[in-house]
C-alpha cells in the first residue's frame, strides 16, 4: 500500500464528495436489510391464514403492506445506489483525469534524454492502462469494500440473533469462499501482470510499425513485420489464455460454495422447523436471502484484494516516472523582455546516452539583431548549439549567455517564448494546416496566416488542396512532402514574431529557387531580430552577417561569405563542390 500513498492528496481533494457516497452506500445497504426479514413476515402471514389463525382480511392487509414495504425499500435501495455510483465513481474518474494530467504534465517537464532512454508505446501504457488500474481502486475498490464491510458489520450479527445455528452453517462455507478466491486472484494478479507487460511490448512495436510503415515497405519488409507481430499476437494470446482459464474458476467456485450454503440453510432449517425450534418457514427464505446476499461480498473480498495488488503494481510504474526529476527546472521568477545577444562562454557538451562530445570550449558572440550561420561535417554540433540556446540540454561545461545573463538564470518560458524554432526533423501535428500554423501564436488571424504561408512559399501548396488550410494532416504531418513540412514549420515560427530565430537546416527538401525565395522572405523578417541557421548549403548561408564553422565539436573558421571563400578550408571546398554540382 506504499505506492498508493500517492493517491492519498487526491482523496483529500475529494473528502466530501468520498463522504457523502460513503453516508449513501451505507444506507443504499440498510434498506436492502429490510427485503428478506419482511419476505419472512410474508410467509408467516400465509401460514398463518392457511392456519385459521387469522382471516382472510386481515391476511390481505398484512400482506399488501408487506409488499409494499418490500417494494418500497427495493426502489429506495435501488436509488441510493444508482447516487452511490454517481458519487464514488465519478470521484474516481475526477481521479483519473488529475492523476493522467499529473503524468502528462511531468513528462513535459522531463528533459530529451529521458525520451530517448523511454518508449513511447510503454510511456502511453502508463498513462492509459496503469492509470485505469489505479482508478479501479479509487472507484469500485472503495464502492464494493464500503458495501461489503456495512453487511458484514450489519447482517452477521442480525443472522446470528435471529437463529444462531442456521446462521452458522450458513456461513460455514463463506470464509471457505473466500479463501480460494484470494488465492486464484493472487494467481489472477500475476498474470494480468504479464498481460500489461505484453500490452506495453505491443503498443511500442505497433508504434514503432506506424511511424515507420514507409521505410517497412521500402525495403519490402512487410513479411518480416507479420511474422514478428504474429508471434507477439501468439505470445500475447497464451498470456491471455493463461489468465482466462484462471478466471473461469471464479463464478462456478462461488456458484459451488452458494449451493452449499442454501443446502446447509435449508436442511438446518427445516431440521428445526420440524423439531419446532423456529416458528415459520419463512426464516429459511429469509436465511436463503441473507446468504445470496452476502455471498458476492465475500467472493469480493478476493477480487478486492486484487485491484489492491494490480492498483499497486501500476502506481509503482507510474511513481518511478514521476520520481523522475527533471534536469532542467524552471525556478526563476519572470525575467525582463529578451533582446536576443547570445553568447557561448567555453562550452562544452557531452550526450549522457552516447556519451559523444558535441561541444568542445566553445565561445562565439551574436549581437542583438544579427544573422549568423553555422557550417560544418555531420556531427561537428551544429544541432546541439540551438539545443543549447534554447536550453533542451544544460551545458556539461561553460556558460550560455542571453543577453549577458546565464540560460540558466532566465525564466524558461519567457526564454522559448522569445524563440522561433524550426527543427531539423519538421514535426507537424495531425490537425488541419491552420492550426499547425496557428501553433505558434494561438490567437492568429487569417490574414495573418496566409501572409506567414507566402513568406514560406507554401500558400500555393495549400491552396492546391480541396480544403485549403482546413486539409487535415496525417501522423507527423505525412500528407505533406518533406519541403511542404519544412515550409510549413517556417510559417509556424514566423507568425510567432520572437526575438530569436533558429532555423536548423530547414530548407533541405527544397529546391534552390525557392530557397532562394524563402531566404530574401526570411532577411526581411528577421530584421533587428537574432537569426541562428544551421545549414549544409552554402546558398543558405551566404548572405549571413557572419558565417561559424564548426569541426568536432570546435569554432575552426569564423567570417563572412567572401573572407571564407577567400580562406583555405572547409567552407571554400563546399561552396567549389556546390558551385560545380549546379553547374551540372
Amino acid at each position: 500500500m506504499k505506492e498508493l500513498k500517492h493517491l492519498n492528496k487526491y482523496f483529500k481533494k475529494y473528502w466530501l464528495k468520498l463522504l457523502i457516497g460513503i453516508i449513501i452506500t451505507i444506507i443504499a445497504r440498510v434498506f436492502q436489510l429490510v427485503m428478506p426479514s419482511y419476505v419472512n413476515k410474508s410467509i408467516a402471514v400465509v401460514e398463518n391464514f392457511l392456519g385459521n389463525r387469522i382471516s382472510e382480511a386481515s391476511a390481505k392487509d398484512m400482506l399488501l403492506e408487506y409488499i409494499l414495504i418490500i417494494v418500497g425499500a427495493a426502489l429506495l435501495s435501488g436509488f441510493f445506489t444508482f447516487l452511490m455510483r454517481q458519487t464514488i465513481i465519478n470521484v474516481s474518474r475526477y481521479i483519473e483525469y488529475d492523476l493522467k494530467n499529473e503524468v502528462f504534465d511531468h513528462y513535459q517537464l522531463l528533459n530529451l534524454s529521458f525520451y530517448k532512454k523511454n518508449r513511447t508505446g510503454d510511456l502511453m501504457n502508463r498513462i492509459s492502462e496503469d492509470v485505469n488500474q489505479v482508478r479501479m481502486y479509487a472507484g469500485p475498490a472503495i464502492m464494493y469494500g464500503i458495501q461489503t464491510l456495512t453487511l458484514f458489520v450489519c447482517l452477521i450479527p442480525l443472522m446470528f440473533i435471529k437463529a444462531p445455528t442456521i446462521a452458522f452453517y450458513a456461513l460455514l462455507p463463506l470464509p471457505v469462499l473466500s479463501v480460494l478466491i484470494y488465492q486464484i486472484s493472487r494467481i489472477i494478479h500475476r498474470r494480468s501482470t504479464k498481460v500489461q507487460e505484453y500490452l506495453s511490448a505491443l503498443s511500442t512495436f505497433t508504434q514503432e510499425s506506424f511511424s515507420g510503415v514507409s521505410v517497412i515497405k521500402a525495403y519490402g519488409l512487410e513479411p518480416k513485420i507479420n511474422t514478428e507481430l504474429r508471434e507477439l499476437a501468439l505470445e500475447g494470446k497464451n498470456k491471455s489464455m493463461d489468465l482466462a482459464k484462471v478466471n473461469a474458476w471464479f463464478f462456478p467456485l462461488m456458484i459451488l460454495l452458494i449451493g452449499v450454503s442454501n443446502i446447509f440453510v435449508i436442511y438446518v432449517g427445516g431440521k428445526q422447523y420440524i423439531d419446532g425450534e423456529i416458528a415459520s418457514v419463512g426464516v429459511i427464505a429469509e436465511f436463503i436471502l441473507y446468504v445470496n446476499m452476502l455471498t458476492w461480498p465475500v467472493a469480493i473480498v478476493g477480487w478486492l484484494t486484487s485491484i489492491v495488488q494490480r492498483a499497486e503494481a501500476s502506481q509503482k510504474r507510474i511513481n518511478e516516472f514521476l520520481k523522475e526529476e527533471p534536469e532542467i527546472k524552471n525556478e526563476v521568477p519572470e525575467t525582463s523582455p529578451i533582446q536576443g545577444e547570445i553568447e557561448f562562454k567555453k562550452v562544452t557538451f557531452t550526450y549522457e546516452d552516447t556519451n559523444i562530445t558535441a561541444l568542445k570550449e566553445l565561445s562565439f558572440k551574436v549581437h542583438t539583431g544579427e544573422t549568423v550561420a553555422i557550417i560544418g561535417k555531420t556531427g561537428s554540433g551544429k544541432s546541439t548549439i540551438l539545443d543549447l540556446v534554447a536550453r533542451l540540454y544544460d551545458v556539461s561545461a561553460g556558460d550560455v549567455l542571453i543577453d549577458g545573463i546565464s540560460v540558466k538564470d532566465l525564466n524558461l518560458q519567457s526564454l522559448r517564448a522569445a524563440i522561433g524554432a524550426v527543427p531539423q526533423d519538421a514535426f507537424l501535428f495531425s490537425d488541419s494546416i491552420r492550426n499547425n500554423i496557428k501553433f505558434g501564436k494561438a490567437d492568429a488571424t487569417d490574414e495573418e496566416i496566409h501572409a506567414m504561408a507566402k513568406q514560406a512559399v507554401v500558400h500555393d501548396n495549400i491552396m492546391g488542396f480541396s480544403k485549403d488550410y482546413d486539409t487535415v494532416l496525417g501522423e507527423r504531418g505525412i500528407t505533406l512532402s518533406g519541403g511542404q513540412k519544412q515550409r510549413v514549420s517556417i510559417a509556424r515560427a514566423l507568425i510567432k514574431e520572437p526575438q530569436i530565430y533558429l532555423f536548423d537546416d530547414c530548407l533541405s527538401a527544397v529546391d534552390t529557387e525557392t530557397e532562394e525565395e524563402i531566404l530574401n522572405h526570411l532577411k526581411k523578417a528577421s530584421e533587428n531580430k537574432t537569426t541562428l541557421i544551421v545549414s549544409h548549403r552554402v546558398s543558405s548561408a551566404k548572405n549571413a552577417d557572419r558565417i561559424l564553422v564548426l569541426e568536432d565539436g570546435q569554432l575552426a573558421q569564423e567570417g563572412t561569405h567572401d573572407d571564407l571563400i577567400a580562406a583555405e578550408g572547409y567552407y571554400k571546398e563546399l561552396y567549389i563542390n556546390q558551385l560545380s554540382e549546379k553547374e551540372n
